[in-house]
């Protein structure tokens, strides 16, 4: 089974936390709160998943950017390993990106960028995983999971309970409890929103620990395929205030599970080579 991060991108992602100093003594973890996102957890994510993904940036005033993306992800054992490769337009074409989301707590999970004009493979390192994912509103540390452990989970003081797009669902806190997890992951605390009947994450409101910006992400469609709910349209806005600062909205299509892959393309010579 996958920890949080991975609900909240792809099935994903999202993903995506109260003051550093209030952080020690504002929230007191809730077990009742806790054990619901124990069952997001565990929810099935489904395994050997390929999907085309279409990744659009906007900005503040209203320009577009597309891309396309081929994905491909695959369980070993409690571990997940993905890879993205870039397929349009020119300037990012042939980038590849590989990922080793390790279910250990103790051991940090893998992450790397190939750059074709480059020729170049860098490793991401925590100190740069809260930074932005190939100019969209996803840092790096939305593309693996979030640890549990790492967070204490209360419910919204005003109303534990509200109605999203006609599901009921409840809406609890994400607080972090170190210091440490907020500078790598980029936020400060994280409203989440789980659906009661199916256990997704289908909306949430993240602090950015800089600036004054606030992300929201809400997920536009939510489809059954294969028995696995799945994101097909995620919107992720930046915002300070009521003032949009940005906007990635992420499609997926032609999602498939049980496809037969191998633990040989998860590398880094392989993302090397392309698709």
């Amino acid at each position: 089974m996958k920890n949080i991060k991975k609900r909240y991108l792809t099935s994903v992602f999202i993903v995506f936390l109260i003051l550093p100093f209030a952080v020690s003594y504002a929230f007191a973890d809730d077990p009742e709160a806790r054990a619901i996102m124990e069952k997001v957890d565990a929810r099935d994510d489904g395994d050997n998943q390929v999907s085309d993904m279409e990744m659009i940036l906007i900005d503040k005033k209203g320009k577009e950017r597309v891309r396309k993306i081929h994905t491909f992800s695959k369980d070993k054992g409690e571990d997940t390993l993905k890879l993205m490769f870039f397929l349009h337009p020119a300037d990012v074409k042939d980038t590849g990106f590989l990922t080793y989301d390790y279910d250990n707590p103790d051991k940090d999970d893998d992450q790397w960028l190939y750059l074709p004009a480059l020729r170049k493979t860098k490793r991401i390192a925590s100190s740069d995983k809260s930074g932005s994912f190939m100019g969209s509103d996803l840092n790096y540390s939305d593309m693996t999971s979030r640890n549990l452990e790492d967070y204490e989970y209360t419910f919204y003081e005003k109303k534990k309970e509200i109605d999203v797009k006609g599901f009921k669902t409840w809406v609890i806190w994400s607080i972090p409890r170190t210091k440490d997890v907020i500078d790598e992951t980029g936020y400060e605390k994280s409203l989440l929103f789980v659906r009661q009947d199916n256990y997704f994450v289908i909306r949430a409101v993240n602090w950015v620990n800089y600036g004054g910006y606030r992300k929201y992400m809400d997920v536009k469609k939510l489809e059954l395929i294969d028995g696995i709910w799945v994101s097909t349209e995620m919107h992720i806005t930046k915002k300070k205030g009521k003032l949009m600062n940005h906007k990635t909205i992420l499609k997926l299509s032609n999602v498939k599970f049980n496809q037969d892959l191998g633990y040989d393309l998860f590398t880094i010579r392989r993302m090397e080579k392309g698709l």
